[in-house]
């Protein structure tokens, strides 16, 4: 009787699957509308949007330009440039100085987190943090996130870096793109 029930539920699942393939239309289709090379195929697949791609680029993806063209990192980078670099994450947005010390006689290091929050060059599109941290001794340290006047120091001169290399890309580019037309007619 067990096996009676199998065949039946396996009958009428088996059914059901042949009927539901019957609502699927299939379009005629001509070969010239088809590249014959399968690259050019999963290429054209691609740019309509069918499928996925495993590795390479992804067009619907977010806009990300390369660090150097962006004048907020690269004036970071350069403000901060005297401290050694713990990490850095151009696609988190994210920049942490290794501990900082001038050599003087007090025991007190800085450390810098910078954190960007757009690419617009506009005082809330920043945030720094400034860490001290002094040492009594080699295992008697004490480590504070303070607000002084370096965060603000710091973010000023950044945001003013940042202002200059944006000015800088645009009149480069508008030479380079929008040159004045002369009399010459040698080109």
């Amino acid at each position: 009787m067990k096996k009676f029930n199998i065949k039946v539920i396996l009958s009428l699942l088996t059914l059901v699957f042949l009927n539901s393939c019957e609502a699927i239309k299939y379009k005629k289709v001509s070969a010239k509308d088809f590249p014959p090379q399968p690259e050019q195929r999963v290429q054209k697949n691609m740019e309509e949007g069918r499928g996925f791609q495993v590795f390479g680029k992804n067009k619907r993806g977010g806009e990300f330009e390369f660090a150097n063209s962006n004048s907020m990192w690269r004036a970071s980078l350069d403000t901060i440039d005297f401290i050694p670099l713990l990490s850095v994450d151009y696609g988190g947005g994210l920049i942490i100085t290794d501990w900082y010390n001038d050599g003087g006689e007090n025991q007190e290091s800085i450390k810098l987190t910078i954190k960007f929050l757009s690419n617009e060059i506009r005082s809330d599109s920043i945030d720094v943090k400034v860490f001290k941290k002094k040492c009594l001794s080699m295992n008697n340290c004490k480590t504070t996130s303070t607000e002084s006047e370096l965060n603000s120091e710091l973010k000023l001169a950044i945001l003013k870096k940042a202002a200059i290399y944006e000015k800088n890309k645009m009149t480069k580019n508008k030479r380079k793109y929008f040159q004045p037309k002369t009399g010459n007619t040698n080109n």
